[in-house]
């Protein structure tokens, strides 16, 4: 079920780093802020963004998380230093913020729904201090989520990592990613590291969460395009179409446009 990348991995990146540049300049800013999260995702977009040459701050933002997630990501930045001197980074501790919020806030009896919320808090808190350094900067917030994320099975936060000014990466899929992950050169560590969204602070990973692997859900998200139905398949197959379908029905909120009430002409 496994599908391997198609991408022309250089053009591609050509590509990508041009758009950006290209962008930036016409909105007249002077690069891209990035939350480096310790995944390929980050690691790929921020390392499209520093090819710019533009001033690309790869900011951390911990909230009680995952030790392993925080050594990947400094282990990034550190690289990315070392090769681009228009790489800046910055680290901002979010737990006490956090913490305080959850002080802050009703608590509820449904464990389940609490637990949700407050891992959307953790996403919307970085989303909020990512746009806080692209104000006093001048830069863009670039986002990081790939195609099967963002228009597949709407795993991300709304408000949240799905708050940003631009999407360099969403046209592509999971396993296009680390294709071009592979070719940037990031480490090794993040190439081989099981995806996961830490923002529940264990080492829960993606798949634990989504139910199917991406290179699953990449190959679901095909046959959707294609017009596939649940009959056509068995097994496996048929259980991955159907987490696909489910979460890309669930999700629609998140990937389509917010919905205007309009208000009739005979009425003004």
């Amino acid at each position: 079920m496994a599908k391997k990348s198609t991408i022309q991995v250089e053009k591609v990146n050509e590509h990508i780093v041009k758009w950006l540049k290209d962008y930036a300049n016409n909105a007249k800013v002077n690069g891209f802020v990035v939350g480096i999260s310790g995944g390929v995702d980050s690691a790929v977009t921020s390392t499209l963004c520093a090819q710019t040459g533009m001033t690309t701050l790869c900011v951390e933002m911990p909230i009680h998380q995952h030790p392993s997630q925080v050594n990947r990501g400094r282990e990034h930045i550190d690289q990315l230093q070392k090769r681009f001197p228009n790489v800046q980074r910055v680290e901002a501790n979010l737990t006490s913020v956090f913490e305080e919020f959850v002080q802050q806030v009703p608590n509820t009896e449904n464990e389940h729904k609490l637990y949700l919320s407050l891992a959307n808090t953790r996403a919307r808190l970085r989303m909020t201090t990512l746009y806080y350094f692209a104000g006093i900067h001048g830069l863009l917030v670039a986002g990081t989520g790939n195609k099967v994320e963002d228009f597949g099975v709407g795993f991300f936060t709304k408000y949240g990592d799905g708050g940003v000014d631009l999407s360099p990466i969403a046209d592509l899929m999971k396993s296009d990613v680390y294709a071009l992950g592979k070719y940037l050169n990031i480490p090794e560590s993040i190439q081989v590291a099981a995806p996961t969204d830490g923002l529940f602070g264990d080492s829960r990973t993606d798949e634990d969460q989504l139910g199917a692997s991406y290179d699953e859900l990449e190959w679901a998200m095909l046959e959707d395009e294609k017009g596939s139905v649940v009959a056509a398949f068995s097994g496996r197959d048929k259980e991955v179409f159907e987490i696909y379908k489910k979460l890309n029905k669930i999700n629609q909120h998140k990937m389509e446009s917010i919905p205007v009430c309009l208000i009739p002409m005979n009425f003004r």
